[in-house]
């Protein structure tokens, strides 16, 4: 049943590194981002909705976020859940609007933030060895059941190993980059 597809390998290693990408994006750095809001969800119409189904986030200034409620008997409900997140922002209601300064980040904080980068990208590379493992494991399956050669599964071990390098590659690159960002360099 195991069959080695390295289109199937490629796509899920690429899928740990844009895992990656948007844990990292969610990350709170010194600028503001709307990612940062994506987790939170907001208490309306008697049931718990994502913030960007009730409200349009925007970037308007490098420091500030800017949310605009669709509704405008949800501004209180989304003003508590930004507050009570845990995000460290005080969001400024001005009727429709929510504003949200974004603090400096205390050194402390960055060091933190980057600690937290570091253990997300740690994710990746061992998902990304994960789907190596599996890749391996079905090419010596494959010459198991004789439907490869010693030679082929050697070929295609050696041909996920160069994909597994690149991706934990690609994943270490983002990771750096936020690192950077976090810590101001």
């Amino acid at each position: 049943m195991a069959k080695y597809d390295k289109a199937d390998l490629e796509r899920r290693m690429k899928g740990a590194v844009e895992s990656l990408r948007s844990d990292l994006g969610g990350l709170r750095t010194g600028r503001a981002n709307t990612a940062l809001l994506d987790p939170i969800m907001v208490e309306v119409y008697g049931s718990k909705m994502p913030l960007n189904q009730v409200a349009t986030v925007s970037a308007p200034e490098p420091r500030m976020l800017s949310v605009q409620v669709w509704d405008k008997s949800n501004v209180t409900p989304v003003e508590k859940a930004i507050r009570s997140a845990g995000l460290g922002l005080n969001p400024i209601n001005d009727g429709n609007n929510i504003r949200l300064p974004i603090p400096d980040l205390t050194e402390e904080r960055r060091k933190e933030l980057a600690k937290l980068a570091h253990s997300y990208a740690e994710k990746a590379r061992i998902a990304i060895r994960n789907v190596r493992r599996d890749g391996i494991d079905n090419l010596k399956a494959d010459e198991t059941k004789k439907e490869i050669s010693e030679d082929e599964r050697k070929r295609g071990e050696t041909e996920v190993q160069k994909l597994t390098d690149d991706m934990i590659k690609a994943a270490d690159e983002v990771a750096a980059q936020k690192e950077q960002e976090i810590l101001g360099k």
